[in-house]
């Protein structure tokens, strides 16, 4: 795979992917790139066709993670722990691909670059 951004989203606290979570990729300043609900296999479908939108610079992926686990039935407070969870990242190189594979609960989070 050649350049763009691959999104990837795991509920580790069910072990499964996190099917239907939305998920928004902007530019800073709220240019929208990207939005969808991750599939079946955790992935971010959407962006298959955005590699060439990626140019040199920073990126927020933006994860409805509140939401997504109220859908799940989850009970959680009215002010949540994490609601919008917004990651901010910087692409140096756009001819490589980055790949950001989410594990997260309703309590936590963790993300590292892949796919260099």
């Amino acid at each position: 795979m050649n350049g763009g951004v691959s999104i990837h989203v795991v509920d580790v606290a069910s072990g499964q992917v996190a099917e239907g979570m939305a998920v928004r990729v902007r530019r800073p300043g709220g240019e929208l790139l990207c939005a969808g609900r991750v599939a079946a296999d955790g992935l971010l479908a959407e962006l298959s066709e955005q590699a060439q939108d990626f140019t040199r610079g920073v990126y927020e992926v933006e994860l409805e993670v509140a939401a997504f686990y109220r859908e799940q039935g989850q009970a959680l407070p009215p002010v949540p722990f994490l609601d919008v969870l917004v990651y901010r990242f910087g692409l140096d190189d756009p001819r490589q691909h980055y790949h950001l594979p989410f594990k997260l609960t309703a309590w936590g989070v963790s993300c590292f670059r892949g796919g260099a």
